[in-house]
């Protein structure tokens, strides 16, 4: 089992062409020249201790090292993901298991050849190549090896936060990796090569079992293509279900599922003090139990505070990535309000730095619970309502949350996001066969599914209120006691939901929205055109779900 938070020791330099951390062996250096690298030129650095990476990055990249201790550095041009520039090869062994489309864009295997020397030719011009060999998966009966080759050390300390760190042993027999990342983000691609339509790149090809990354420096594109990655691995080859959620475990070996799009709480509901964290983001649900894919969190900073959310405070410490935070040049001191660069700050930790974390990640029992939260600003949905196998395929699909005025620039009014599996952009089967999965994992263990709504109550964005976060924690804590499952429930009419009569150390008044409002005629108004978004972003799947998953949505007289 790989352990996190293993350091290695420099070692005395074997050569001009060797590196200087623990050794890659002979046939490990052949297939860096097989891959076209300039043995002669180039010095790998093998999974270099956190110091030295510091160094190297203060010296070479203009990081600074934070009042915490955490190392700040920044990413460039590029401070988010680049969606529409993700592509994914087009070739024999996976073309008919990928949702080919505008989430999984085709490329020809020629145009990544292209890239791939185009990478290669620049990581070459690098006096210095970061080398970091690690896991993706805690269960060692479905965890790939995996390994990043680049040309910054924020990279690789970035990766050596986020995979799950080989232990000396484990890195001394590592061999050859199931997969391999080319990160030459500095460098562009060729815009003018077949395919391309921008300087950005992000590519991976299932046969040659290899990502090249040209054009963005942003560090998020290697964790998300990792995930992408197992996205396809896990079902296909190893006949698991990958999933974009969170996931905590009970004292008695409970074990609930947080699934949610930005903004809906699932980082902060899943960080529960009386719980122990398995991960914040990115789960398999296995045969036998529940594991991280990761070895760390990448958690957003922007309005982070020591009161609001202390775990993810205090893990910024030595060790750990601020990108693209602003400091104070005196103090050193990080200004996690300041947006200027961007509202997508971040930090990337171990997972050991949270205190409560289960390590190793692995739960040994299924989910008992599936939560799927959303933030409605309409303010329909109800605060917490109980679904049916049905309905829980329908809402998986569905993905659902809304973006309220202020959190982009032009949004005015209250908006919908439908984001399938709750991870539309880093799915790589149709959501179908993901929904399936979760379907007949569910229905084997008799999981209960819950939709809470952390959103609007009493009136949409702008009349109502947002639902306290204390009402929502006595939500999930009834959950996990059990009382939720054996409360008295009401029907919510056109979304078909079951509602909770009463919650303990929740309003009661909140809990049925066709009581909340005040305004009854402007709530059958915002129902009908909820329900209505509802019915037009599921078209597109309506055909290949069953008649009775369709029926679970929203009915609009």
């Amino acid at each position: 089992m790989a352990s996190p938070g293993n350091h290695h020791d420099e070692l005395p330099d074997q050569g001009e062409h060797h590196d200087t951390y623990p050794l890659l062996r002979d046939n490990d250096l052949s297939l860096f020249s097989k891959a076209g690298f300039d043995m002669e030129k180039i010095h790998l650095k093998r999974n270099a201790s956190v110091a030295q990476l510091y160094e190297d990055a203060i010296k070479k990249e203009g990081a600074v090292i934070s009042s915490s201790g955490a190392l700040i550095n920044f990413s460039g041009k590029k401070t988010g993901r680049s969606p529409k520039d993700k592509r994914i090869v087009f070739e024999d062994s996976s073309k008919d298991d990928v949702w080919w489309g505008p989430v999984n864009i085709k490329m020809d295997e020629h145009t990544f050849e292209i890239n791939r020397e185009r990478a290669i030719d620049y990581l070459n011009t690098r006096e210095d190549i970061y080398v970091f060999d690690g896991f993706a998966g805690w269960d060692p009966k479905y965890r790939i090896k995996v390994r990043v080759i680049c040309a910054r050390a924020y990279h690789a300390l970035f990766m050596h936060n986020m995979l799950i760190r080989p232990t000396q042993e484990e890195l001394k027999n590592f061999g050859e990796p199931d997969f391999i990342i080319y990160n030459a983000g500095q460098f562009p691609a060729n815009r003018f090569t077949s395919g391309m339509t921008s300087s950005t790149s992000v590519e991976i090809n299932f046969k040659r079992r290899e990502m090249v990354i040209l054009g963005t420096e942003y560090a998020g594109e290697m964790k998300k293509g990792i995930f992408s990655v197992m996205h396809y691995l896990q079902p296909v080859k190893f006949g698991q279900l990958s999933l974009h959620s969170s996931a905590n475990e009970g004292p008695n070996g409970d074990v609930s599922l947080f699934f949610g799009l930005s903004g809906t709480g699932k980082t902060t509901l899943s960080a529960d003090p009386q719980r122990r964290l398995i991960g914040d983001d990115e789960h398999v649900w296995s045969d036998t139990g529940v594991f991280n894919i990761e070895g760390g969190c990448y958690a957003k900073c922007i309005g982070l505070s020591a009161e609001k959310e202390p775990e993810i405070f205090n893990a910024i410490r030595y060790g750990s990535i601020l990108e693209n935070v602003s400091y104070d040049k005196n103090t050193r001191i990080a200004d996690y309000d300041d947006s200027h660069l961007t509202e997508n700050t971040r930090c990337a930790y171990p997972i050991d730095a949270i205190p409560n974390a289960k390590i190793p990640c692995i739960a040994d029992t299924p989910p008992k619970n599936i939560i799927m939260l959303t933030c409605d600003a309409y303010g329909v949905l109800p605060p917490v309502s109980k679904l049916t196998p049905e309905q829980a395929q329908y809402h998986f699909i569905a993905g659902y949350t809304s973006k309220t005025p202020g959190t982009e620039e032009g949004v005015v009014e209250p908006s919908p996001t439908f984001s399938t599996c709750y991870g539309q952009p880093f799915i790589v089967l149709h959501p179908r066969r993901y929904a399936s999965m979760l379907a007949e994992r569910m229905s084997k263990v008799k999981a209960d599914a819950w939709l809470i709504n952390t959103g609007w109550v009493g009136g949409k964005f702008g009349t109502g209120k947002r639902c306290p976060l204390k009402f929502t924690r006595a939500i999930v804590d009834a959950i996990h006691d059990g009382s939720l499952a054996q409360a008295e429930f009401e029907k919510f009419d056109t979304f078909n939901l079951q509602v909770p009569k009463a919650v303990k150390n929740v309003d009661a008044s909140i809990l049925n929205p066709a009581n909340a409002w005040a305004d009854k005629k402007a709530f059958e108004v915002e129902v009908k055109k909820l329900a209505g978004m509802f019915s037009s972003a599921f078209e597109k799947y309506a055909a290949d779900v069953s008649e009775e998953v369709l029926a679970a949505g929203p009915q609009v007289a």
